[in-house]
């Protein structure tokens, strides 16, 4: 199971928000790059970075931080959400070097997007799934839909996806734990890799998860930055699982 740091934008710099409210942001660091290149030299496999500006109006915001990420993370792949709501947007983040995007919101509000994407760059699009109470929450989680999660995974579930991220917002940045039943159950329902993210506390939390054998990843975020998980740690228990 893939460890993967979260690294999420807002102003230029590196902050974790509590169950995706603005209003509750904690700033961890001013140098996003340095921290990504630090998680490089730890080993990890994937990067996680989320533009919250852009996921919240809609259009890249972070533009010279995730140029600065990529090029502190080498050959290291980065995954990358917020605001990439449109083809165009879609073409310029991958041409910047980026190996994944997430899209979120399009996927209730253009599905035709989600559809052309995947088949017009197979493997390089990830599902995700951000759940409030088991119900899709859009535009940077501001709004929470009348439509499940579950729901949505079969909509998309023939496309060749790169991935389904699933985010328990009431976990996020909340060091509870994860949601293991929510995301082992979507896990089951699909033959995509499912990404576990939200709530993530101990390296315990990502054995459990690793232990259902069937989630591929999970992103880790607030954990990382109190020290309550040691990544060059964290992948050498998981390499043991």
């Amino acid at each position: 199971m893939e460890l993967i740091p979260a690294i999420d934008l807002r102003g230029a710099k590196l902050v974790r928000l509590e169950q995706g409210d603005y209003e509750r942001e904690t700033v961890y660091d001013t140098d996003p790059a340095r921290v990504a290149a630090n998680f490089v030299a730890a080993g990890a496999p994937r990067l996680h970075v989320v533009d919250l500006d852009g996921a919240r109006e809609g259009c890249l915001r972070n533009e010279a931080a995730i140029q600065a990420i990529l090029s502190a993370a080498g050959s290291v792949p980065l995954q990358l959400g917020g605001g990439i709501r449109n083809m165009e947007r879609i073409e310029a983040v991958l041409a910047l070097g980026v190996d994944r995007v997430i899209l979120g919101t399009v996927a209730l509000e253009e599905p035709g997007l989600v559809r052309a994407s995947a088949q017009r760059f197979p493997g390089r699009i990830v599902l995700g799934l951000d759940a409030r109470e088991g119900c899709i929450a859009i535009r940077g989680w501001q709004e929470t839909a009348e439509v499940g999660v579950e729901e949505i995974l079969q909509r998309f579930g023939d496309l060749p996806l790169a991935a389904v991220l699933h985010t328990d917002i009431s976990r996020d940045g909340m060091l509870r734990g994860p949601n293991l039943a929510a995301t082992s159950r979507l896990a089951r329902l699909t033959q995509l890799p499912v990404i576990a993210s939200g709530g993530v506390s101990s390296v315990e939390d990502l054995l459990e998860l690793a232990r259902t054998g069937v989630i591929a990843g999970a992103v880790v975020g607030r954990a990382l930055y109190t020290g309550a998980i040691d990544l060059e740690d964290a992948l050498r228990q998981l390499s043991l699982c």
